[in-house]
């Protein structure tokens, strides 16, 4: 599999390698370095003029090119001339200021290469046809890497369905959210508007400054309510190991609700914050919503995955997968939705309306890389669909495809959840072991595909095994 995307990245590579067709002397340079060669720098210094020099008739002969059939080419072909420009770099910083001859030598000339290549970059990522829309107005510039490289990252997964299989799934889910939306807005009086109903559950948040004691409340809530059900084992240093941070205003663009781990990192608004984010932030963070997820960030979440992963076959860290990482902590949010976790109308449509954005998220993401939907109607799609306040809603989609997340992750959460309930329906529903045994022996496995998994607790791994984890 790994292959097969090298072939396809040199495939790319080589549609836009004519941009670097100068730097046969420099690549020299930079392959002798690694060895410490000591360069004939006046030599050197003619070859880096050289370079320049052909760089800047690229530039100069770059609009009468044909651009670029996408903005992903073109940004493709940029991305070779900014890397081809800190290979250089590195290998003139090895030599600056040690050898004298190079420094005296070569520090002009590096400056004007340096330049030229920034200039040439620039006018390659913006060379492409009129037809291809980069920026939609969002803001947003992801990458979306179309149906062939989806199609493979589920099979590197073992996910036996294909993208569009999975869009119905996300459908499917979010249709089932509705259904038990419209019955806790009944419950409260507002009928079938859920979304009026998501209105007075989202202006039930907090003033200022009494945020993260309550959610180091409903953290103890959660660890209380395992310890009591007997579900699962929670070591003491586990229980005591967590702690809180506040997440500043620049990283809530990004992440506008939790963040966890050993640390369950809060948002909330900030001084520096315009009054309407504020108002949005405060909304988006209400008690009912986080009730619904601070299980989720700590324990028996990521936070306790963390503490097992440390302790259990470490070497496991090879098959990091966002399906066993976060379906573990969607399980547990379907499980406690079962196990009536949710008492209030309010809690319940806590817990929904993080339940509706994971089947929101299979749809968003994939119909972004699928090249269906732009990052602007995945926003509105989260507006208008799911509730969610605009700007958390820009923050959601540009952590999706600016932040440093793989295409599936997204989608990952939910799918992986309903893998790992199904698992347990398997193994508990059919009495071959208790729901703590499951758990226990679940998070002790660390990083593993949820089908060898699967596999593994039911019986011996075949030979050539390609997974088998459908739902």
């Amino acid at each position: 599999m790994k292959q097969k995307a090298h072939q396809d990245a040199y495939t790319a590579f080589k549609q836009v390698a004519d941009v670097l067709d100068f730097d046969t002397d420099l690549q020299v340079f930079i392959f002798e370095r690694k060895r410490a060669k000591q360069p004939d720098a006046a030599t050197l210094a003619g070859q880096f003029d050289v370079a320049t020099e052909a760089i800047r008739q690229k530039l100069n002969a770059l609009p009468k090119r044909t651009p670029y059939p996408s903005w992903q080419e073109a940004a493709l072909a940029a991305q070779v001339i900014r890397s081809f420009k800190r290979s250089v770099e590195e290998a003139y910083q090895f030599y600056f200021d040690y050898d004298p001859a190079f420094t005296w030598w070569i520090k002009k000339p590096m400056e004007e290469l340096s330049k030229q290549a920034d200039h040439y970059a620039k006018a390659l990522e913006a060379h492409y046809a009129s037809t291809s829309v980069r920026d939609d107005g969002s803001g947003i510039i992801g990458l979306p890497i179309g149906k062939a490289a989806i199609d493979r990252e589920l099979e590197a997964n073992m996910i036996p369905y294909s993208a569009e299989e999975l869009i119905r799934e996300g459908e499917k889910q979010y249709a089932w959210c509705e259904a038990e939306m419209i019955k806790a807005s009944q419950a409260l009086g507002y009928g079938t508007n859920w979304l009026e109903a998501l209105e007075h559950v989202k202006n039930q948040y907090l003033p200022p400054g009494e945020w993260p004691q309550r959610v180091v409340e409903m953290a103890e809530e959660a660890i209380t309510y395992m310890q009591k059900n007997d579900l699962i084992s929670l070591p003491e240093v586990a229980i005591e190991s967590w702690r809180t941070t506040m997440l500043s205003a620049e990283r809530q663009r990004v992440s506008p609700f939790f963040l966890g781990g050993e640390s369950i990192l809060i948002a909330y608004p900030t001084s520096e914050m315009s009054h309407a984010d504020k108002l949005m932030s405060l909304r988006g963070n209400n008690p009912h919503f986080a009730r619904a997820v601070v299980h989720h960030e700590l324990i028996p979440g990521h936070h306790l995955q963390q503490f097992m992963n440390q302790r259990h076959f470490p070497h496991r860290r090879l098959f990091n997968t966002p399906f066993w990482v976060e379906g573990w902590t969607l399980y547990w949010e379907f499980n406690l939705w079962d196990k009536g976790f949710a008492t209030t109308p309010e809690d319940k449509i806590g817990m929904l309306f993080w339940r509706m954005h994971r089947a929101a998220r299979i749809v968003f993401s994939l119909k972004y890389h699928l090249g269906e939907w732009t990052p602007q109607q995945c926003i509105d799609f989260l507006v208008d669909r799911v509730g969610h306040e605009r700007a958390n809603a820009e923050a959601e989609v540009r952590r999706s495809f600016e932040g440093n997340y793989g295409p599936l992750y997204q989608l990952a959460y939910m799918i992986g959840g309903i893998q790992v309930q199904r698992l347990r329906t398997e193994l508990v529903e059919n009495g071959k072991m208790s729901e703590k045994e499951f758990h226990d022996f679940f998070i002790r496995q660390n990083y593993t595909p949820i089908a060898l998994l699967r596999a593994r607790m039911l019986g011996d791994i075949p030979e050539n095994f390609k997974g088998d984890c459908a739902f």
